[in-house]
């Protein structure tokens, strides 16, 4: 335990602000740093003088600006990622020359081409259809041939069981927002995709961190975070784990979804990498079906700009769901799902997911190349790979040196849930420079940091 005694501000303003303040002061000042467990409720009282319930909200209010994590049994530390920004993108500019291996891009050289297909839309007598309010699922024959795309994942759906919505991230805000409340504990790959860590963190949901292996996320531990506390729902990326690249196994699959039924869990799906796999899986959603939400975009695979994604569940969560896309958006634009829904059909869809696989399996052999003495995971046609540094290095100590030599990379501790162990480790994008060249000029530069100390 840390001895830590902050020096509160003498304002009028309530006490258990004035702590959470200190918190973040301390942790940017590098007083406090991730992973320091912080004094008892009841020690910290004592030394300020202070009711317990005031540390108590003190601690509440600082877990909600993200600084601290809690465990019960274990007590209240600095988040892994209290001093790492958690967003994906940045709104601020990157600076010029700066090489991109964060973030994870689609290989837009190798888009389907828009001005022909718009082309053959306008041939259509009818296109002022897609000016008009529709069903929020989304029209029929979209949904159709969702469900046709859906079962590209190993699962066979109804076209009712379809909604269409605006990309994976819409989806995954319908799902939050219409089947949890806030205070709701949601389950998660101790490392884990940002977008879910923000998303849950603006509506009040907390993330748990499990416990993973090779292949994702442990049954057993799952079980045992069950047992622990109440946990609500679950959320999953099991074809191409984001980051680590790890990949279920069928049996792993069946065992994760027998635990998530016993506890009762709402599962969400979010497979956004699975098919950059040669062998797809089934979901862990085909042996849950009716207590699962799966996920299935287009973004990584077809074209990111047009914002669809296909979403599938049953019953009364479906409706649930198709409310929740109402109330965000009405429905997601009828002519963009018709422009993707064209490309499935004919083939489209299906030749630019080969060519960006091709793309990344030349990408990934170059990183291989070149990080022959580090240990390096991933999926040979993915989009990134995840990098496991030498000591001393740790992942955000290299992501800062990184944007000081030109180059974005994202370190484990943007991944990490709760108060979980960080690996020594950085996730980086082969879909982000803008050609092999490029790509090979950013490695060389981390090489010789890294080398270098």
């Amino acid at each position: 335990m840390t001895k830590w005694t902050p020096e509160l501000e003498k304002t009028g303003r309530p006490k258990f602000r004035l702590l959470a303040d200190a918190i973040e002061r301390d942790v940017y000042a590098g007083t406090l740093n991730p992973g320091d467990r912080l004094p008892t409720h009841r020690d910290l009282a004592d030394d300020l003088k202070m009711n317990v319930s005031t540390i108590t909200r003190g601690y509440a209010e600082a877990e909600k600006r993200g600084l601290v994590c809690s465990t019960v049994g274990r007590g209240t530390f600095i988040a892994p990622d209290a001093t790492t920004s958690t967003p994906m993108v940045s709104f601020e500019p990157h600076a010029r020359g700066m090489i991109e291996m964060g973030l994870v891009n689609t290989f837009y050289d190798l888009d389907p081409d828009l001005n022909e297909a718009m082309q053959r839309l306008t041939r259509r007598r009818n296109l002022n259809t897609f000016l008009r309010y529709t069903d929020p699922q989304g029209l029929p024959e979209h949904r159709e041939t969702g469900a046709e795309w859906i079962g590209r994942y190993g699962m066979e759906v109804e076209p009712d069981d379809v909604l269409i919505c605006s990309g994976a991230q819409h989806a995954l805000s319908c799902c939050l927002g219409s089947l949890f409340r806030a205070g709701d504990r949601i389950a998660a790959d101790s490392l884990t995709y940002p977008g879910m860590k923000t998303l849950a963190s603006m509506l009040g949901i907390k993330l748990i961190p499990v416990q993973m292996d090779e292949q994702g996320m442990i049954p057993e531990a799952l079980d045992t975070a069950c047992r622990r506390g109440k946990i609500n729902g679950i959320y999953l990326m099991p074809g191409v784990q984001n980051p680590t690249t790890a990949c279920m196994s069928l049996q792993r699959r069946i065992e994760i979804a027998h635990t998530a039924g016993i506890h009762g869990l709402t599962l969400i799906e979010d497979d956004a990498y699975a098919l950059t796999k040669e062998n797809v899986l089934p979901p862990v959603s085909s042996f849950l079906r009716e207590s699962s939400v799966h996920i299935a975009g287009v973004s990584k695979t077809v074209a990111v700009g047009l914002r669809v994604a296909f979403m599938s569940a049953k019953g009364e969560m479906k409706k649930q769901l198709a409310y929740a896309i109402l109330n965000s958006i009405w429905v997601t634009p009828p002519i963009n799902a018709e422009l993707i829904c064209n490309w499935i059909k004919d083939g489209t869809a299906q030749k630019t997911m080969l060519l960006k696989r091709a793309a990344a399996r030349e990408r990934f052999a170059a990183v291989r190349d070149m990080t022959e003495n580090m240990e390096l995971c991933g999926n040979p046609d993915g989009f990134f790979a995840w990098l496991k540094l030498p000591e001393p290095w740790r992942g955000n100590m290299l992501e800062r040196r990184a944007r000081e030599a030109g180059i974005n990379i994202f370190a484990a501790e943007k991944f990490a849930v709760g108060d979980c162990p960080v690996p020594p480790m950085i996730r980086l994008s082969l879909s982000g420079p803008r050609d092999i060249t490029q790509l090979r000029q950013g490695l060389e530069r981390l090489k010789n940091i890294i080398e270098n100390q």
